[in-house]
């Protein structure tokens, strides 16, 4: 039973690992276009959304995507994007 559950694990993580390393690109992207045209953001907020960008940038280039896109949820959030 545990091999059994540490097979699925390992499988699960094989295969939404692409998955969620093609979706970082993707909500980088929608955060810099909202960016652009985000006047309604304190200066707190901003900077708070830079720096998730920040992490999220090097989480992504580590390859720790699933945590990427948690914290690029965060600042969609802020913005009020999708």
């Amino acid at each position: 039973m545990k091999l059994t559950a540490l097979a699925f694990a390992v499988a699960f993580a094989i295969l939404t690992g692409p998955a969620f390393a093609s979706q970082c690109p993707v909500d980088m992207a929608k955060i810099d276009a909202a960016l652009v045209t985000a006047t309604s953001l304190t200066a707190e907020e901003l900077a708070k959304v830079k720096k998730l960008w920040a992490k999220v940038e090097k989480m992504h280039s580590e390859g720790n995507h699933e945590r990427a896109v948690k914290t690029l949820a965060k600042a969609k959030a802020i913005l009020g994007i999708e």
